[in-house]
């Protein structure tokens, strides 16, 4: 399990937009909210807590970026472990085991009341929303109310995959930070740095985490090479072990269970979208897969399916395109 945002301290997303935000605050221009943009994983809201530890008092140490902070520090050890005051999270709420679809309207009503209060222990208070495509359509009018009457001393983080689609009244009260996708080299540096892998190791890595830091932080824990690995062995090979299969789903039971579906159903359906992009003009099939494929994870969760079933079902799709090759 890759770390939380909250919990890293040497991973610099973007010097440039910490920079930019160090500037704004030193010359007492500090916008009310901040629009984090990026695709997923760039680094976004490692950016938003690096940004509330400094917000929210704790010690700057330029050994680690232009917001870096101390792990130590009393403030960086409070958001750890998520009991700062003065620091509101919104994100999907997990019950069952299960993460919720969207952020409710009930959790977005919570930034009123805390922005109304004056900040207990640090000079701001903070409210981090990730991701603000998740609210839903309630949620974001009320997030709007806020921003339309900017709270005194507090300050908004929101992070986003995919700007375009929200309100075009939360975007234009808001100062936007892009976050671009990191280059190759710079990805194989930080996953050799922090991970200590082998240099082919770090470069297959990055190749796979498409420009992500964050991805490429996950893809480099052993649960989930074990996966890609699994995945890539199952899209090669001309027939899958079922009894590997068999094996592989028995352990998707419970909320880890989930997380083993998840990871590999995202690995199986990377590596089938490689296989259609090498083949060229002749891997309309696989192309083809890799769409029904990618319909599987968030169908399962809806309609709450059996994954074993569901991985089964893909695999058979799978072994159907093979054949329809030969």
């Amino acid at each position: 399990m890759s770390e939380h945002p909250r919990d890293r301290f040497d991973l610099i997303p973007d010097a440039a937009a910490e920079a930019a935000f160090v500037d704004a605050q030193a010359r007492g221009r500090l916008h009310h909210a901040w629009l984090l943009c990026g695709v997923e994983g760039s680094g976004k809201s490692t950016f938003a807590y690096r940004a509330a530890r400094r917000l929210l008092g704790a010690a700057p140490n330029p050994a680690r970026g232009p917001l870096g902070a101390d792990p130590y520090d009393p403030v960086s050890r409070q958001i750890a472990a998520q009991s700062h005051p003065d620091l509101l999270v919104l994100e999907r709420l997990v019950e069952g085991g299960k993460t919720k679809k969207s952020i409710s309207v009930d959790q977005a009503r919570d930034l009123p009341e805390f922005f109304s209060k004056s900040p207990s222990q640090a000079q701001y208070r903070v409210a981090i929303i990730d991701a603000a495509d998740d609210l839903n359509l309630n949620a974001a009018n009320a997030l709007l109310k806020v921003l339309e009457e900017p709270p005194e001393r507090g300050v908004l983080f929101l992070v986003t995959h995919a700007p375009g689609r929200l309100l075009a009244t939360i975007r234009s009260r808001c100062r936007r930070l892009a976050f671009p996708v990191w280059p190759q080299h710079a990805l194989e540096e930080m996953v050799r740095n922090r991970t200590g892998v082998s240099s082919a190791e770090a470069s297959r890595i990055a190749n796979m985490a498409g420009g992500s830091p964050g991805q490429a932080l996950a893809l480099a824990s052993g649960a989930t090479l074990e996966a890609d690995q699994i995945a890539q062995d199952w899209v090669n090979a001309d027939q899958v072990d079922r009894a590997e299969a068999l094996a592989i789903a028995d352990k998707f039971r419970g909320a880890e269970g989930q997380d083993r579906f998840e990871t590999l159903m995202d690995r199986l359906i990377a590596a089938v979208k490689v296989r259609a992009i090498e083949e060229g003009a002749s891997g309309a099939k696989w192309a083809d897969l890799w769409t029904r494929l990618s319909e599987l994870p968030d169908r399962t969760a809806a309609i709450n399916l059996d994954r074993a079933d569901v991985l089964a079902g893909a695999l058979a799709d799978l072994q159907r395109t093979k054949a329809a090759r030969g």
